[in-house]
């Protein structure tokens, strides 16, 4: 008698006619109003991964779940088509060509061309398909970036806008909370999740049964661990860099927003994440030069003294889980390869701490050992998903250095920065603070493996350098300082 599958069939072409559905609507109203793409992806990619697990619980697997994943790129090609056709059509960029544009177009390219050079040429191992997955992994902050570089917000857009970012971060915070204090860790290792980490994304995971290792804080000692919000993200991190760009990106005049702001601090907290933490006080001091003001500076200091704080208080009170007897012998076996105990979440030889500068330091040393380059699909999150040798990981700017060359890494940092100061030209000071609270997060992490970021970060960023700061003021519809 053969066994009762764990999950249900279903049709793949009812799926595909569903999702063709949805995506026609979607693409239909970006074709009619571009700038609705913004808050699309906006709300839609904090939905992403929690809705792909779920139609994978349910059931839908493999090219069919991989086309339904794909919506995000679907929606930026409609939304780039219906910005240049008129472009093309009346042969002029539909914006005042930035410096920030050459940088940003000279780093597609240089993508480009790495990812037609033989492998074997660079010394690289990636297959055809990590190769593909780099190339979009590091040419879709590009295509965020010229498509919000080629929209045109009013002031009634930018508010809605980022109404609608503040109140999606506040929704996912309250959603994570509930989620670690009322759903149990044990529903979350038999729910599907693991599976689709493992058999669909291709993840190899030592977390509590299976699951990502940062769904969780070890503590040491065998000790029950320290549940993080991961929240519809699947992920702290990806849900604290969402909260940190909220929360420096909007004005909290309100009473509304404040309560948004305050739900949205505490889903930051709930992450554990200290260097979520940690950027949202460099994005502080960034406002704080830009304003002249001392107030923001003062945010900075209490937010790090919040985050040492906050280190040594959440182990004491924070939602709880406990190890499987697999989990305990897995545990044992990765601890022989770390640092040894006893330390805090802010001991420099902290496990987590310890592999991130342990990863950085690496990468600068491969950079400068092969300063030409392995490839496209070598590094980070790609590599692990197609089983492909890791030269490097962690960190966005070794990461682009390994795959393409020193000067891939040197043009990366030059139109990042180049973004940063044409925010800060254009008085655009919160989302300046933001993108470079952003660029300091990818010192240790890869901030634009995270669909969101990669879309929304880099899409605001370029509908702010729409025109120069006279051309704002003239037209009278700034965007919001």
């Amino acid at each position: 008698m053969r066994p009762r599958p764990l999950y249900p069939r279903r049709v793949p072409a009812l799926e595909l006619a569903v999702y063709a559905l949805l995506l026609a609507v979607a693409s239909a109203a970006i074709w009619r109003q571009p700038v609705s793409v913004l808050f699309v992806f906006v709300v839609g990619l904090a939905l992403h991964n929690a809705v792909m697990d779920a139609l994978y619980g349910a059931g839908v697997r493999g090219s069919t779940l991989t086309a339904i994943t794909a919506w995000k790129e679907i929606l930026l090609v409609v939304a780039l088509v219906r910005v240049g056709l008129p472009a093309l059509r009346a042969r002029r960029f539909p914006f005042t060509w930035h410096w920030a544009d050459s940088f940003a177009l000279a780093f597609a390219a240089l993508c480009v061309v790495y990812a037609l050079v033989p492998q074997s040429a660079l010394g690289g191992t990636a297959g055809h398909r990590a190769v593909a997955l780099g190339l979009r992994h590091d040419v879709v902050p590009v295509g965020a970036y010229f498509l919000g570089r080629a929209l045109r917000l009013t002031r009634d857009d930018w508010r809605r806008l980022l109404w609608t970012l503040l109140g999606t971060a506040a929704a996912v915070a309250a959603w994570g909370l509930v989620d670690v204090y009322a759903i149990s860790i044990s529903w979350w290792r038999t729910n599907g999740t693991v599976d689709y980490f493992h058999k669909h994304l291709g993840y190899d995971y030592n977390g509590t049964g299976g699951l990502p290792e940062n769904f969780i804080y070890n503590v040491g000692n065998n000790e029950p661990f320290l549940r993080r919000l991961v929240s519809t993200f699947l992920s702290p991190l990806a849900s604290g860099y969402l909260f940190v760009v909220a929360l420096l990106a909007t004005t909290v005049r309100r009473r509304w927003a404040v309560g948004l702001a305050v739900l949205a601090g505490a889903g930051l907290l709930w992450t554990f994440s200290r260097s979520s933490l940690v950027a949202l006080a460099v994005g502080l001091v960034v406002l704080a030069l830009l304003r002249r003001r001392a107030r923001e500076a003062g945010l900075a200091v209490v937010v790090i003294a919040v985050a040492i704080g906050w280190a040594h208080l959440f182990p004491h009170f924070g939602p709880t889980g406990n190890w499987t007897q697999k989990d305990l012998r897995v545990q044992a076996r990765l601890a022989q390869k770390g640092p040894k105990g006893p330390y805090s979440a802010v001991s420099a030889n902290e496990p987590s701490l310890h592999e991130h500068w342990l990863a950085l330091k690496d990468g600068v040393r491969t950079v400068v050992d092969h300063p030409q380059g392995f490839g496209l699909g070598n590094v980070g999150q790609v590599a692990s998903r197609t089983d492909t040798t890791l030269k490097a990981g962690e960190s966005n700017y070794t990461e682009l250095g390994v795959e393409l060359g020193l000067l891939g890494a040197l043009l990366w940092i030059a139109w990042g920065l180049a973004v940063l100061v044409g925010l800060a030209r254009a008085r655009a000071h919160r989302l300046a603070a933001a993108f470079a609270a952003v660029l300091a997060l990818a010192v240790q992490t890869d901030v634009i493996g995270d669909p969101w970021v990669a879309y929304c970060v880099w899409g605001l960023a370029g509908a702010s350098l729409l025109k120069t700061c006279l051309e704002e003021r003239l037209a009278g519809d700034p965007v919001p300082a």
